[in-house]
């Protein structure tokens, strides 16, 4: 999820909703967010960027097809910023009012899972799942949640009190279990040790602590976002909202560097299988499907592919061997524009 302005970090404005407003101007737009006791910040978009809607798809752009399914979520305010799937459930979860939605793979509707506003999520940006455990990242109210698969909360996180702004924005899980946390606004990168995400739901109440340290970060933007592992399991693959870079994490040594990647202006979550990666692209409306070299030091695009429909493509996951899109229709959330739909969907696309 891209980043806008956010309050300061006190208890009652981690818990108030964000209010925004637009300026589009051609290619580059002017967003400013505000809420409760904040000031007003204004960033830009990537110049390269495309507006809602992507433009002209790339002559290499797949359109989709006829075998493209629409899930729809049952909720007014679902915008659903990521999606997850195991072979039990598909998850998504609702930047809006963070109510998490589940359904079982193959379903054509998301019901409402965990309600909006339990536990003091009131929104849920990146959605990851490992085992019997349910991770949800809080976006601007500085949270982390994890849940068992039944809905029971494990432990609620918050970020440290250090007076910076803060989006919490995806979870990735190492092979031992940890899980690292990225936050846009924020040049860290957050752990969470196994035994915790394994521990009783005792819905215990905790403070991320920090992992990492991350270069290139540009104040204002949204930077680290999307997360996952590299097939070697040793090192972790963040992309960058604002400048599109990918980076190559090292767990051992705790050394980043710049993965040799065409840049991926808007790349929001991110999914591997093997060595291919895809990246959703929210502004762009479009999932970039790149191939990794051994030891995850370089990528190279084999697809751009767009459908129909599209409407701020923020979250992707595998499911059966479909390819799940959000259409986040964060335009609205973020820039009071009108629904461009007034159902709220995911894509089930084919693979390939």
């Amino acid at each position: 999820m891209s980043s806008r302005t956010v309050p300061p970090h006190t208890a009652s404005t981690r818990a108030a909703s964000a209010r925004t407003t637009v300026r589009v101007m051609g290619r580059r737009a002017l967003v400013t967010l505000t809420a409760t006791s904040a000031a007003l910040t204004a960033f830009t978009l990537p110049a390269t960027a495309a507006t809602r809607g992507g433009g002209a798809a790339p002559a290499h752009a797949s359109q989709g097809g006829n075998d493209d399914q629409a899930i729809t979520l049952d909720g007014s305010r679902a915008f659903p910023e990521s999606v997850a799937a195991d072979r039990h459930f598909v998850y998504a979860g609702s930047i809006g009012d963070g109510t998490v939605y589940r359904g079982r793979p193959g379903a054509t509707t998301l019901e409402p899972f965990l309600p909006a506003g339990q536990d003091g999520r009131t929104q849920a940006a990146g959605i990851k799942i490992t085992g019997n455990r349910l991770l949800v990242a809080g976006a601007f109210s500085g949270r982390f949640f994890v849940y068992s698969t039944s809905g029971r909360l494990v432990a609620a996180y918050t970020v440290p009190e250090t007076g910076e702004q803060t989006l919490v924005n995806d979870a990735a899980v190492a092979p031992n279990g940890d899980v690292y946390i990225t936050d846009s606004l924020r040049a860290v990168v957050y752990r969470i040790p196994a035994a915790e995400v394994d521990g009783p739901a005792t819905g215990a109440h905790r403070t991320l602590r920090v992992a990492y340290h991350l270069p290139d970060y540009v104040a204002g933007q949204s930077n680290g976002n999307g997360i996952t592992t590299a097939p070697d399991g040793t090192s972790l693959i963040i992309g960058y909202w604002y400048s599109g870079a990918l980076y190559r994490l090292d767990l051992t040594t705790g050394g980043v560097r710049r993965i040799d990647a065409p840049p991926l202006p808007s790349a929001d979550g991110i999914v591997r299988q093997g060595n291919t990666l895809y990246v959703a692209r929210s502004v762009n409306n479009e999932v970039t499907e790149l191939r990794l070299s051994a030891g995850s030091t370089r990528a190279v695009v084999v697809s751009e592919r767009t459908f129909p429909g599209a409407d701020t493509t923020t979250g992707v996951a595998v499911s059966g061997g479909r390819l799940l899109v959000t259409n986040s229709q964060m335009d609205t959330y973020l820039y009071g524009e009108p629904l461009t739909s007034p159902a709220f969907t995911i894509e089930s696309l084919p693979l390939r």
